[in-house]
């Protein structure tokens, strides 16, 4: 039986509009957490007959730790770091913490945030930025482009259009054409007016075809995603360790992680059916196994890389147990190992490394320089401002608590200048209350 004349065209199509799904779902994969990776995995083994998930889990294993009990931080630096559930805006705010470095720019980009909607489109005028900020155009334009590069893809677009545009442009795979015919014709790709695009840009029909199919795999609220509940349980992706004195070592936490396995005994049996349908399903699903298998050696090679990389800026925090952090930005990570920042971001987001005295997630491990010592030009991160609060008000006279202003004066005294707004913001974050409140709550327990 001959062919229909679009056979080759269908089928190329397919196959590209396959491997950008796929690409995405790898990218996926590289964000989810143990727990989301397992019910992905469990939901692809449904789908496939040639793939089984052994997910490698019991509620009561040991390296389990609920939400309530991650770390072995004290009570003030433990409530703020336990928290499993963002906002989309606590993830931008996440992301501008430890990407951008403290300039007018990022403090146009923390105010543009305060007005991107939960699918992720910027809805403020320009007119309101510029009197608020005191920004030139030229300052607003650089920090939308700046807030345009954050994850996920396509937030701070101003409309439609333009969302799907920023995830084209974040998108190696994407159809060469995509970008400029979203950019251009956007309106006559919507009303499938192909042929006149074809004409336009001297393409077949097939090739604009295949943006359209490309354009539908875009999310249209791209900051939907996020925010979404997730489970109350914690689990390692890494395991540090120190074998003997003043040496690390890392590993791959594999008792929590999910195995794919394939179904070979199934593969045979069918594999002998003489049936032209059966044996392209065949190599359809054993493709697919053989993608997710190779997609989850590449993400635990990159979180461990990444892992790696933090461990040997941070090793003083594991090797003396001291909780003060050397400043990281993602930036850094990024460019030792030559990756986009993105991919930084979305190996360390709910991903956490079991310690011999707590379990922390790896975001934690990025911190902001927020000051340098002008006696030794040490930078001080924000984290060690951080623990230097919580040791002055746990060592502070209880009648007369310290105020934010006292906690500034002693700050500078030890060569670490902070604004009173900033130690506020500090406190505030680690949940300790005002002198006047902390003052107040010990006459009610008198």
């Amino acid at each position: 039986m001959a062919l229909g004349p679009g056979f080759r065209q269908q089928q190329r199509q397919t196959q590209k509009l396959a491997m950008t799904q796929r690409l995405q779902q790898s990218i996926q994969m590289l964000q989810f957490n143990v727990e989301e990776l397992r019910d992905f995995l469990t939901q692809k083994a449904l789908e496939n007959p040639l793939i089984d998930v052994d997910t490698n889990w019991n509620a009561n294993h040991a390296s389990l730790s609920t939400a309530k009990n991650v770390t072995a931080h004290d009570d003030f630096i433990e409530r703020v770091s336990t928290s499993n559930q963002h906002s989309l805006f606590e993830y931008l705010l996440d992301q501008i913490h430890l990407t951008m470095r403290d300039t007018k720019l990022r403090k146009i980009v923390l105010y543009l945030i305060e007005y991107v909607d939960v699918n992720g489109y910027l809805k403020v005028a320009d007119e309101q930025v510029l009197a608020a900020t005191q920004a030139t155009p030229i300052e607003l334009l650089d920090a939308i482009t700046l807030l345009q590069q954050l994850d996920p893809p396509g937030v701070g677009a101003r409309n439609l259009q333009q969302a799907l545009m920023l995830q084209t442009e974040n998108d190696d795979s994407a159809p060469n054409l995509a970008y400029i015919i979203l950019e251009e014709s956007f309106d006559a790709l919507v009303n499938r007016n192909w042929a006149q695009l074809a004409k336009k840009y001297a393409v077949e029909l097939a090739d604009i075809s295949s943006v359209y199919d490309y354009v539908r795999t875009l999310s249209p609220t791209p900051g939907a995603a996020v925010g979404q509940e997730t489970t109350g349980y914690i689990f390692p992706d890494l395991i540090v360790t120190q074998p003997t004195a003043g040496q690390l070592a890392l590993k791959t936490a594999s008792m929590a992680q999910p195995v794919v396995k394939f179904q070979s005994r199934y593969y045979q049996q069918m594999s002998q059916h003489d049936d032209q349908e059966v044996t392209e399903y065949l190599k359809e699903k054993k493709s697919e196994y053989d993608w997710i298998a190779s997609s989850l050696q590449q993400r635990e090679a990159t979180i461990f890389r990444v892992g790696t990389a933090i461990i040997e800026r941070q090793s003083a925090f594991f090797l003396e147990k001291t909780k003060s952090l050397k400043p990281l930005l993602l930036r850094d990570v990024a460019q030792q190992l030559q990756v986009h920042e993105s991919t930084i971001s979305r190996s360390i987001n709910g991903k956490y490394v079991q310690t011999d005295f707590g379990m922390f997630e790896l975001k934690r491990f990025f911190t902001q320089a927020v000051s340098k010592r002008p006696t030794d030009g040490e930078l001080v991160s924000a984290d060690n401002v951080q623990h230097r609060i919580v040791a002055l008000i746990k060592q502070e006279d209880k009648e007369k608590p310290l105020s934010d202003q006292k906690i500034v004066q002693i700050l500078k005294s030890e060569n670490v200048e902070l604004s009173r707004r900033t130690v506020a913001k500090y406190r505030e974050n680690l949940n300790i209350p005002a002198s006047s409140k902390r003052k107040q709550y010990l006459k009610t327990e008198q």
